[in-house]
Protein backbone atom coordinates (compact mmCIF):
# COMPACT_ATOMS: atom_id res chain seq x y z
CA UNK A 1 0.00 0.00 0.00
CA UNK A 2 1.06 3.61 -0.65
CA UNK A 3 -0.07 6.37 1.70
CA UNK A 4 0.49 10.13 1.75
CA UNK A 5 -0.59 11.64 5.08
CA UNK A 6 -0.85 15.44 5.36
CA UNK A 7 2.12 15.86 3.02
CA UNK A 8 3.67 19.18 1.97
CA UNK A 9 6.27 19.04 -0.80
CA UNK A 10 8.53 21.84 -2.00
CA UNK A 11 10.88 21.93 -4.99
CA UNK A 12 13.57 24.60 -5.16
CA UNK A 13 11.86 26.23 -2.17
CA UNK A 14 8.59 26.57 -4.07
CA UNK A 15 5.45 24.77 -2.84
CA UNK A 16 4.30 21.94 -5.10
CA UNK A 17 1.78 20.12 -2.87
CA UNK A 18 0.05 21.21 0.30
CA UNK A 19 -1.64 18.89 2.83
CA UNK A 20 -1.71 16.03 0.35
CA UNK A 21 -3.56 12.86 1.37
CA UNK A 22 -3.63 9.81 -0.87
CA UNK A 23 -3.97 6.05 -0.45
CA UNK A 24 -3.28 3.47 -3.15
CA UNK A 25 -4.22 -0.10 -2.35
CA UNK A 26 -2.26 -3.24 -3.34
CA UNK A 27 -3.07 -4.31 -6.89
CA UNK A 28 -4.43 -0.92 -8.02
CA UNK A 29 -3.67 0.81 -11.30
CA UNK A 30 -3.78 4.57 -10.79
CA UNK A 31 -3.32 7.51 -13.13
CA UNK A 32 -1.94 10.85 -11.96
CA UNK A 33 -3.01 13.40 -14.55
CA UNK A 34 -2.10 17.02 -15.04
CA UNK A 35 -0.43 19.51 -17.32
CA UNK A 36 3.32 19.56 -17.86
CA UNK A 37 4.90 21.15 -14.82
CA UNK A 38 1.93 20.45 -12.56
CA UNK A 39 3.93 18.15 -10.26
CA UNK A 40 3.40 14.64 -11.66
CA UNK A 41 7.10 13.82 -11.75
CA UNK A 42 7.64 15.35 -8.32
CA UNK A 43 4.88 13.18 -6.88
CA UNK A 44 6.43 10.02 -8.33
CA UNK A 45 9.91 11.06 -7.18
CA UNK A 46 8.58 11.45 -3.66
CA UNK A 47 7.48 7.81 -3.78
CA UNK A 48 11.04 6.64 -4.34
CA UNK A 49 12.39 9.25 -1.91
CA UNK A 50 14.23 11.33 -4.50
CA UNK A 51 12.12 14.22 -3.18
CA UNK A 52 11.36 14.25 0.55
CA UNK A 53 8.28 15.88 2.08
CA UNK A 54 8.69 19.05 4.09
CA UNK A 55 5.76 18.00 6.28
CA UNK A 56 3.72 14.85 6.81
CA UNK A 57 4.76 11.33 5.84
CA UNK A 58 4.82 8.94 2.91
CA UNK A 59 4.50 5.20 3.48
CA UNK A 60 5.48 2.84 0.67
CA UNK A 61 6.68 -0.77 0.45
CA UNK A 62 7.15 -0.98 4.20
CA UNK A 63 9.16 2.24 4.51
CA UNK A 64 8.21 5.61 5.97
CA UNK A 65 9.65 8.95 4.81
CA UNK A 66 9.94 10.12 8.42
CA UNK A 67 12.06 7.22 9.60
CA UNK A 68 13.87 5.89 6.52
CA UNK A 69 17.65 6.20 6.72
CA UNK A 70 19.73 7.32 3.77
CA UNK A 71 21.35 3.89 3.50
CA UNK A 72 17.87 2.28 3.33
CA UNK A 73 16.74 4.23 0.27
CA UNK A 74 18.46 1.83 -2.17
CA UNK A 75 16.68 -1.03 -0.38
CA UNK A 76 13.34 0.72 -0.91
CA UNK A 77 14.09 1.26 -4.59
CA UNK A 78 14.77 -2.44 -5.05
CA UNK A 79 11.09 -2.97 -4.27
CA UNK A 80 10.06 -0.43 -6.92
CA UNK A 81 10.30 -0.43 -10.69
CA UNK A 82 10.66 2.96 -12.38
CA UNK A 83 9.83 3.68 -16.03
CA UNK A 84 10.89 6.99 -17.56
CA UNK A 85 9.67 8.87 -20.63
CA UNK A 86 13.15 8.87 -22.21
CA UNK A 87 13.82 5.13 -21.66
CA UNK A 88 17.29 5.64 -20.05
CA UNK A 89 18.73 2.44 -21.50
CA UNK A 90 22.48 1.79 -21.56
CA UNK A 91 23.23 2.27 -25.25
CA UNK A 92 26.53 0.35 -25.14
CA UNK A 93 24.88 -2.82 -23.80
CA UNK A 94 22.46 -5.28 -25.35
CA UNK A 95 18.86 -5.56 -24.24
CA UNK A 96 19.78 -8.65 -22.21
CA UNK A 97 22.70 -6.88 -20.55
CA UNK A 98 20.57 -3.85 -19.68
CA UNK A 99 18.38 -6.09 -17.56
CA UNK A 100 21.18 -8.31 -16.28
CA UNK A 101 23.07 -5.23 -15.05
CA UNK A 102 20.18 -4.31 -12.74
CA UNK A 103 20.23 -7.77 -11.20
CA UNK A 104 24.01 -7.90 -10.82
CA UNK A 105 24.27 -4.59 -8.96
CA UNK A 106 21.56 -5.70 -6.54
CA UNK A 107 23.28 -8.97 -5.69
CA UNK A 108 21.23 -11.51 -7.62
CA UNK A 109 22.97 -14.88 -7.91
CA UNK A 110 24.60 -15.29 -11.32
CA UNK A 111 22.82 -18.54 -12.10
CA UNK A 112 19.40 -16.92 -11.54
CA UNK A 113 19.99 -14.00 -13.90
CA UNK A 114 19.28 -15.63 -17.31
CA UNK A 115 15.88 -16.96 -16.25
CA UNK A 116 14.83 -13.69 -14.59
CA UNK A 117 15.91 -11.62 -17.60
CA UNK A 118 14.09 -13.79 -20.12
CA UNK A 119 10.95 -13.91 -17.98
CA UNK A 120 10.88 -10.11 -17.82
CA UNK A 121 11.43 -9.79 -21.58
CA UNK A 122 8.70 -12.36 -22.13
CA UNK A 123 6.31 -10.18 -20.14
CA UNK A 124 6.67 -7.48 -22.81
CA UNK A 125 6.96 -9.77 -25.82
CA UNK A 126 10.65 -9.11 -26.51
CA UNK A 127 12.42 -12.43 -25.88
CA UNK A 128 13.68 -12.37 -29.49
CA UNK A 129 15.31 -8.96 -28.97
CA UNK A 130 17.57 -10.08 -26.10
CA UNK A 131 20.78 -9.79 -28.16
CA UNK A 132 19.80 -6.55 -29.90
CA UNK A 133 21.31 -3.17 -29.09
CA UNK A 134 18.80 -0.52 -27.97
CA UNK A 135 19.60 1.73 -30.95
CA UNK A 136 18.30 -0.99 -33.29
CA UNK A 137 14.86 -0.96 -31.68
CA UNK A 138 11.88 1.31 -32.29
CA UNK A 139 10.81 3.80 -29.63
CA UNK A 140 7.97 1.54 -28.56
CA UNK A 141 10.30 -1.45 -28.25
CA UNK A 142 12.79 0.57 -26.23
CA UNK A 143 10.03 1.57 -23.83
CA UNK A 144 9.02 -2.07 -23.49
CA UNK A 145 12.63 -2.89 -22.63
CA UNK A 146 12.54 -0.19 -19.95
CA UNK A 147 9.33 -1.73 -18.59
CA UNK A 148 11.01 -5.15 -18.54
CA UNK A 149 14.00 -3.61 -16.73
CA UNK A 150 11.62 -2.18 -14.12
CA UNK A 151 9.95 -5.57 -13.79
CA UNK A 152 13.05 -7.78 -13.62
CA UNK A 153 13.49 -7.41 -9.83
CA UNK A 154 9.88 -8.47 -9.23
CA UNK A 155 8.85 -5.16 -7.63
CA UNK A 156 5.83 -4.41 -5.48
CA UNK A 157 5.18 -1.15 -7.34
CA UNK A 158 5.79 0.16 -10.87
CA UNK A 159 6.07 3.96 -11.17
CA UNK A 160 5.74 5.12 -14.77
CA UNK A 161 6.55 8.79 -15.43
CA UNK A 162 4.98 9.83 -18.77
CA UNK A 163 5.76 6.36 -20.22
CA UNK A 164 4.09 7.18 -23.54
CA UNK A 165 5.31 10.76 -23.86
CA UNK A 166 7.69 9.97 -26.75
CA UNK A 167 5.43 7.49 -28.53
CA UNK A 168 2.80 7.72 -31.25
CA UNK A 169 -0.85 7.04 -30.31
CA UNK A 170 -0.95 3.39 -31.41
CA UNK A 171 2.33 2.55 -29.70
CA UNK A 172 1.15 4.39 -26.59
CA UNK A 173 -1.89 2.16 -26.31
CA UNK A 174 0.25 -0.93 -26.85
CA UNK A 175 2.60 0.18 -24.07
CA UNK A 176 -0.37 0.76 -21.78
CA UNK A 177 -1.60 -2.78 -22.43
CA UNK A 178 1.72 -4.19 -21.18
CA UNK A 179 1.49 -2.08 -18.02
CA UNK A 180 -2.05 -3.36 -17.48
CA UNK A 181 -0.85 -6.97 -17.83
CA UNK A 182 1.77 -6.30 -15.17
CA UNK A 183 -0.89 -4.76 -12.94
CA UNK A 184 -3.04 -7.87 -13.43
CA UNK A 185 -0.32 -9.81 -11.58
CA UNK A 186 -1.14 -7.82 -8.45
CA UNK A 187 1.59 -5.18 -8.81
CA UNK A 188 0.62 -1.58 -8.06
CA UNK A 189 1.08 0.55 -11.20
CA UNK A 190 1.09 4.35 -10.94
CA UNK A 191 1.14 6.20 -14.27
CA UNK A 192 1.85 9.92 -14.47
CA UNK A 193 0.47 11.28 -17.74
CA UNK A 194 -0.97 14.28 -19.55
CA UNK A 195 -2.36 11.97 -22.29
CA UNK A 196 -6.05 12.01 -21.46
CA UNK A 197 -6.87 9.83 -24.47
CA UNK A 198 -4.83 7.11 -22.79
CA UNK A 199 -7.01 7.32 -19.67
CA UNK A 200 -10.20 7.43 -21.72
CA UNK A 201 -9.16 4.29 -23.56
CA UNK A 202 -8.47 2.33 -20.36
CA UNK A 203 -10.23 3.97 -17.42
CA UNK A 204 -8.93 3.41 -13.91
CA UNK A 205 -8.79 5.39 -10.71
CA UNK A 206 -7.54 8.83 -11.73
CA UNK A 207 -6.20 11.79 -9.76
CA UNK A 208 -5.95 15.28 -11.21
CA UNK A 209 -3.30 17.71 -10.03
CA UNK A 210 -4.46 21.32 -9.84
CA UNK A 211 -2.80 24.15 -7.93
CA UNK A 212 -0.95 21.92 -5.50
CA UNK A 213 -3.93 19.71 -4.74
CA UNK A 214 -4.92 16.22 -5.83
CA UNK A 215 -8.54 15.30 -6.55
CA UNK A 216 -10.16 12.19 -7.97
CA UNK A 217 -11.31 12.79 -11.52
CA UNK A 218 -12.94 11.21 -14.55
CA UNK A 219 -11.96 11.84 -18.17
CA UNK A 220 -14.90 13.16 -20.16
CA UNK A 221 -15.43 14.61 -23.62
CA UNK A 222 -15.63 18.42 -23.72
CA UNK A 223 -15.85 20.97 -26.51
CA UNK A 224 -12.06 21.04 -26.73
CA UNK A 225 -11.47 17.30 -26.49
CA UNK A 226 -11.09 14.83 -23.65
CA UNK A 227 -10.31 16.39 -20.27
CA UNK A 228 -10.19 15.17 -16.65
CA UNK A 229 -13.01 16.54 -14.57
CA UNK A 230 -13.07 16.31 -10.73
CA UNK A 231 -15.74 13.94 -9.42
Amino acid sequence: MISFINVDIELNRKPVFSNLNLTIQPGELVYVAGRSGSGKSTLLKSMYMDVRPKKGEIQIAGYNSRTIRKREIPLLRRKLGIVFQDFRLLEDRSVYDNLAFVLKVTGTKEKQIPEKVMQALGSVGLESAAKAMPSRLSGGEQQRVSIARALVREPLVILADEPTGNLDPDTSLETLEYLKKINAKGIIVVIGTHDYELIRHSPARTFLIREGALAEAAVRETETGYRPVPV
